[in-house]
């Protein structure tokens, strides 16, 4: 498996474990204060960020050749594709949530939503990255 492919998997793992459960308990919770969502935000900012160092560690560590090699033009062209794509799912997402939801939500739902179109548009930059490399294109 490719070094790359390696991190997108790692990220996608990490916001999986991370965000997946802040959103379940935002989603799911009665609403609450600032400090409550804040708190919780940042626990889940701060876990995805260890796991992500300590994954981005061991695999130096593992293999230190393969992490420090160039990109080359597959490797770019595989990037650029994923996001550009990202990059779509991001704007519709901060369309929505700064033009559409202001005039029927506020706070911590507006918030929580433009957390959800970030993570959701680096779900696909990692997933598209893995894909790609799956797939030989």
């Amino acid at each position: 498996m490719p070094y790359r492919e390696k991190i997108a998997w790692l990220s996608l793992i990490a916001m999986a474990v991370t965000f997946g459960p802040y959103f379940v308990v935002v989603g799911t919770a009665e609403p609450m204060g600032m400090l409550p969502y804040l708190r919780l935000f940042g626990i889940a900012a701060l876990a995805q960020m260890l796991i992500l160092g300590f994954g981005h560690l061991y695999f130096r560590w593992m293999s230190p050749e393969e992490a420090r090699l160039p990109m080359d033009e597959r490797d770019r062209a595989i990037m650029f594709r994923s996001i550009t794509n990202a990059y779509y799912v991001l704007i519709v997402g901060m369309i929505l949530v700064g033009c559409v939801m202001p005039f029927n939500s506020s706070g911590w739902s507006i918030i929580n939503a433009a957390i959800f179109m970030i993570v959701a548009a680096e779900v696909v930059h990692y997933g598209l990255v893995v894909v790609c490399y799956r797939r030989h294109t």
